[in-house]
């Protein structure tokens, strides 16, 4: 931890840190009352899970900070008290694209208060050792679970999610691929999947070659130009490699084998059903790093 402190600011950096919220007051425990610390634009991992970024610093304004009762040592005891890491809390905002199960909605609509819009999912595997707060990928997209029982779980959808992915077609009984957010420990099965939808895309054709099944899907020139032959792509959060790219059509296909096709959603669709689409994060980095590059 580092310490720096003027008249007015006092910056620590605290390296590896969680469980700290923006804008959070603490009590410096020295008895003054007047003397406190206001965390001002730091990340960190809340008890809402990964609402905020895991901090590598925090700037932290000091109220009075020329009161008397100000020790270092005072402050440096609380700050490890307060923001010592928890193993118990790891981050989680990573996917592999390994559908873990197939859940069924119960209900979807807007929420208690009136103001969002909630989806109640039933699941058996991804319950296991979620807790509020966590990441669960719901065909690709990456939500956070605000209700938990023994059997559902429940997440809330921003307007932009809805508009952006293909989850405003579901309805109670539409079934979805399930995924929770990977530890450190998990195995990469399939390839860095953010559970950040890209967009959506439109299947063209399925068509069965002996036990396989072959799709093709069309989307946009701004999603195609990421899409390579060979390359990885998450159709509905299913990790998937591409077979081939049609730039005179916009479309791709990819084909899924008889295993894949009984543990995703993907084959329950039908010709003209939507998909949400999640490139390779790789492909944009390379594209971001070209445009600069040709700028300079």
């Amino acid at each position: 931890m580092d310490v720096l402190t003027s008249s007015s600011i006092l910056l620590l950096r605290l390296r590896g840190t969680s469980g700290v919220k923006p804008y959070q007051s603490l009590s410096l425990a020295t008895g003054d009352k007047s003397s406190a610390l206001v965390i001002v634009g730091c990340g960190g991992v809340g008890s809402s899970g990964n609402k905020y970024k895991h901090p590598t610093s925090c700037n932290l304004r000091l109220r009075n900070p020329r009161s008397s009762h100000f020790r270092k040592a005072c402050l440096t005891s609380m700050i490890h008290r307060q923001f010592r890491p928890s193993l118990s809390k790891p981050v989680t905002s990573l996917f592999t694209g390994i559908v873990e199960e197939i859940g069924k909605i119960q209900t979807l609509g807007s929420s208690k208060d009136g103001i969002g819009f909630d989806m109640t999912i039933s699941a058996k595997n991804v319950l296991s050792g979620t807790k509020l707060g966590d990441s669960i990928a719901v065909n690709g997209v990456c939500l956070t679970v605000t209700e938990l029982n023994p059997s559902a779980f429940t997440v809330g959808l921003a307007p932009e999610t809805l508009r952006k992915t293909s989850l405003e077609d579901l309805v109670a009984g539409s079934s979805v691929n399930l995924e929770r957010a990977v530890l450190a420990n998990t195995r990469m099965g399939g390839h860095f999947v953010q559970g950040h939808v890209d967009g959506t895309g439109q299947i063209v054709s399925m068509v069965a070659e002996e036990d396989s099944l072959w799709i093709k899907v069309k989307t946009t020139t701004e999603i195609l130009k990421f899409i390579v032959p060979k390359g990885f792509i998450a159709v509905d959060g299913t990790s998937l490699t591409v077979v081939g790219v049609y730039d005179e059509d916009q479309c791709f296909d990819f084909m899924l084998v008889n295993y894949t096709q009984e543990n995703v959603v993907i084959p329950m669709k039908k010709v003209d059903d939507k998909v949400n689409l999640e490139v390779d994060i790789l492909g944009k980095y390379v594209h971001r790093m070209i445009q600069n590059y040709s700028k300079e």
